[in-house]
This record gives C-alpha cells, sequence and structure tokens, in this order.
C-alpha cells in the first residue's frame, strides 16, 4: 500500500513538473515574439494585404506581435516613425523623398510595395450618365493636403486633360484628412477624391457616385509602401525580412482569394461596412491592379512617382532610387 501510494506522489509531483514546464514554455514562446510598433496613414480597403497579415495570423506565423495605430495623414504618420513611436510606417512613398531631402541623419527607407497605383476615385455629388474630366471645369472640388500623394496625382490626371487644378476649379484644401468625406456630404461640393470603402459606401447612400478613377489615370507608381528608419533596418534586419514575408504571404492570398473571402477577413477592420462594400472595394482596386503582386519596387514605378511631383512642383531634389528604397528584404523573402 505504502508502495502504491508512494509511486502515485511520485506521478502527481512529476505531472505537476510537466505542466510547469509546458506552462513556462508558452510563456516563453509568448516572450519571443517580436512586438514591432506599425502605424498606417488611413484605414481603407486600398490596403488590404496589411489586414490580412494581422487576421490571417501570417505576422503570427512570423513570431511578430504587430500593433497598428492610425495616424491620420502622412504628415502625422512620418512624424509618428521619426520620433519612434513607431517602428515601421504604412505611408507615400513621397514622404521619404520629402525626409531625405532635409538631410536628416537617420532618414527613412522603403522596403516594401503594398499598392501600385493611386487609390482614389472621383466622386460626384450628382449622377452623370456620360462623365468627362471636362465636366469638373469652373466647379467646386474638395482637395487633399498639398504635398500629399492624392492631392498630387490628382493634379497630375487633371493636367493630362488640361485642366489646371489651381485656376480651373474652385478648389478647396483646407479640410483635415480624416473629416473630408463628412465635409464633402454637409458641404457645398460638387467633386471629391476618396479611397474605398468611403467611396462605394457614399454611392449607395447616394450621398455621392463614382465617375472615375484616379488609379487607373495615373499609372504604375508606389503610392503606398512600408518603411522604416535606416537605424531601425540595420539593428533589425531579422524583423524586417519576418515582417516583408508575412506581408508577401497576404498579398499572395489576395490574388488568389475570392473578393468575397476577401471582404470576410477584412470585416473586423470595417465595423460599419457591410460585406457587400468591403467586397465591391476589393473588385475594384482588383480591376484596375492597385495591389502590388510582390513587395518589390519597381524602378519605373519610382520615376513616374518623381514626375508626378515634379509636375506638381513638389519635388525638392532627384532623389536616387537606391538611396531610399531597400528591396535586399523583399527580393530574398521571393527568392526563397
Amino acid at each position: 500500500m505504502k508502495s502504491t501510494v508512494k509511486y502515485f506522489i511520485l506521478f502527481i509531483s512529476l505531472m505537476g513538473v510537466m505542466l510547469l514546464t509546458a506552462c513556462q514554455s508558452s510563456t516563453n514562446e509568448d516572450d519571443e515574439n517580436i512586438p514591432v510598433q506599425l502605424a498606417e496613414v488611413t484605414r481603407s480597403v486600398f490596403y488590404a494585404p496589411q489586414y490580412l497579415a494581422l487576421e490571417l495570423g501570417f505576422f503570427k506565423d512570423e513570431g511578430l506581435d504587430v500593433e497598428l495605430t492610425t495616424t491620420w495623414g502622412g504628415d502625422k504618420t512620418m512624424t509618428a516613425l521619426l520620433s519612434d513611436n513607431a517602428d515601421v510606417a504604412l505611408v507615400g512613398a513621397e514622404t521619404s523623398i520629402y525626409v531625405y531631402a532635409q538631410e536628416s541623419k537617420d532618414y527613412a527607407v522603403n522596403f516594401a510595395q503594398l499598392t501600385q497605383t493611386d487609390g482614389t476615385f472621383l466622386v460626384a455629388k450628382e449622377a452623370h450618365q456620360d462623365f468627362s474630366w471636362n465636366d469638373v471645369q469652373g466647379k467646386s472640388f474638395l482637395g487633399q493636403r498639398k504635398g500629399g500623394m492624392p492631392q498630387m496625382v490628382g493634379e497630375y490626371v487633371l493636367r493630362n486633360y488640361d485642366i489646371d487644378p489651381h485656376g480651373d476649379l474652385d478648389l478647396e484644401q483646407g479640410v483635415d484628412f480624416a473629416n473630408i468625406p463628412g465635409a464633402f456630404v454637409s458641404g457645398d461640393y460638387e467633386y471629391v477624391q476618396l479611397f474605398e470603402p468611403t467611396a462605394s459606401t457614399m454611392e449607395k447612400e447616394g450621398a455621392g457616385h463614382v465617375v472615375a478613377s484616379f488609379g487607373e489615370e495615373s499609372g504604375l507608381v508606389p503610392y503606398t509602401v512600408f518603411m522604416a528608419k535606416q537605424s531601425f533596418l540595420e539593428d533589425h534586419p531579422e524583423t524586417v525580412m519576418k515582417f516583408t514575408k508575412a506581408i508577401y504571404e497576404a498579398q499572395k492570398w489576395l490574388q488568389e482569394s475570392t473578393d468575397e473571402e476577401a471582404a470576410e477577413a477584412l470585416a473586423p477592420f470595417f465595423d460599419d461596412t457591410e460585406l457587400d462594400m468591403l467586397a465591391a472595394s476589393v473588385e475594384r482596386y482588383k480591376a484596375q491592379d492597385s495591389y502590388a503582386d510582390t513587395p518589390v519596387f519597381s524602378e519605373e514605378g519610382w520615376e513616374n512617382l518623381k514626375a508626378i511631383m515634379d509636375e506638381s512642383g513638389e519635388l525638392p531634389e532627384d532623389v536616387p532610387f537606391d538611396d531610399v528604397v531597400n528591396n535586399e528584404f523583399a527580393e530574398e523573402v521571393i527568392e526563397n
């Protein structure tokens, strides 16, 4: 009997040790997750692969604990990155040019491309059966922030149709980025540039009508990219590699999924948007090839970006591709 009790106590002790070891192992695995602070310039279906990497666990599969913050505007996003309130920023590539031109010692470097066209649509207050770009002549146009990609691409497209954005339009640029949709609905503006799903939702509610796509008109451009400071890339190359791999997995998943499947996965990030609107937004972006297939930058797109900035009078200097773009992480991810 004593022998039985002895073995029973030994069994219980061993089980306790095993449970404790399992708990410690679990804790250690959690501790190994690398924290990454990610700041996005706005919330849009345009950035679908980023949300998919979060929702479908691609970041977690790489051992990353990514915390996403929406900073609402390119200037605020870059400020968060440069002040170390963010490790990685999802923002327009033009911001890296602005910072580089200021001769910053620790400037931002683009390491993964997410979108390859403009992501805005021209929304009119009234319906147009046969829209022509000349219809905007002399009309009130609610524009975007001066020097930001939406505004520069908008001006680029308008000039291609011989329309002077500042002379032929009643252009308003004083509304904060996050308040533009509400200002358009409540104001007397006749046209506005909007991202998805706002454009589709506004159309469904009868508050506006999508009449054209700036993405289709402006061509290939590294519109929204992931960037980090030089020091972060140098000090945390493994983290950057893992991050880039997760984004690439999400890009592939999106290309292979249906619009409805993508909408289901995106839903947690768009509480106020119905699934059919999310699916419609994904469909629009896929149709105009807005989502980059891989995180690799193309020099063609970079040159087009600089041409757009130059035409808008916003290019501070001719920044070389290799100075602010690092394709090493993206190329290695694809190769392996």
